[in-house]
């Protein structure tokens, strides 16, 4: 009964370890892409669109 009870948890935790390892990795990319997306928007501001409306 305890070896089960032990499985049990072994596996609940796998799944909880999991989710805050994808979390984390989620996190880091987004981290990453925030000065890409910084000089994007400094160039759009730097670079006048030809546009008349």
């Amino acid at each position: 009964m305890r070896v089960l009870t032990l499985l049990l948890i072994i596996m609940g935790l796998q799944s909880c370890v999991g989710a805050i390892v994808g979390a984390a990795v989620d996190t880091g990319i987004e981290v990453a892409k925030v000065p890409f997306k910084v000089v994007g928007v400094a160039v759009d501001l730097a670079i006048p669109d030809d546009d008349d409306d």
